[in-house]
């Protein structure tokens, strides 16, 4: 799938000499990482020209898988339900068997429709009914 990334001018300040980004959807600074740049470009992608409802997404947030507690990037809900979960990644890392399966062990927890691996310049969506897993060329749009 390929994404075009509008022009995006993010807010971006220091606080104790760390270079920190205004976060879209959790309105506050965070730590401006590689990944959080790829996080926030989908964010405003997401919200400016997918149309998504940022009230109905969920950034960063903690699930348990056992005994371990792990974030998720970025999940959109949809009629209270998830929707759509998307893993982020630093641009120079690679999309490898790793990085699904990370995403197939968050989505045992959450139970999302389509599932999204990016690093911003690569991105891969899967779209899951049942047990099915088909690959999507395109996101579904928010109705």
């Amino acid at each position: 799938m390929t994404i075009e990334f509008p022009a995006y001018e993010p807010q971006i300040k220091t606080i104790d000499q760390k270079p920190q980004i205004w976060c879209l959807v959790r309105k506050k600074w965070v730590a401006f990482t590689k990944e959080e740049w790829v996080r926030q470009n989908w964010l405003n992608y997401l919200i400016h020209v997918q149309h998504y409802p940022a009230s109905l997404m969920a950034v960063e947030k903690e699930i348990h898988l056992g005994e371990l507690k792990k974030r998720i990037d970025i999940l959109v809900y949809k009629n209270s339900i998830p929707w759509i979960l998307i893993e982020c990644k630093e641009q120079e890392v690679p999309l490898s068997e790793q990085t699904f399966q990370q995403i197939l062990t968050y989505q045992t927890v959450i139970q999302s429709g389509v599932l999204i691996v990016s690093n911003g310049n690569d991105t891969k969506a899967f779209q899951i009914t049942g047990t099915q897993i088909q690959p999507i060329t395109q996101l579904p749009k928010y109705q």
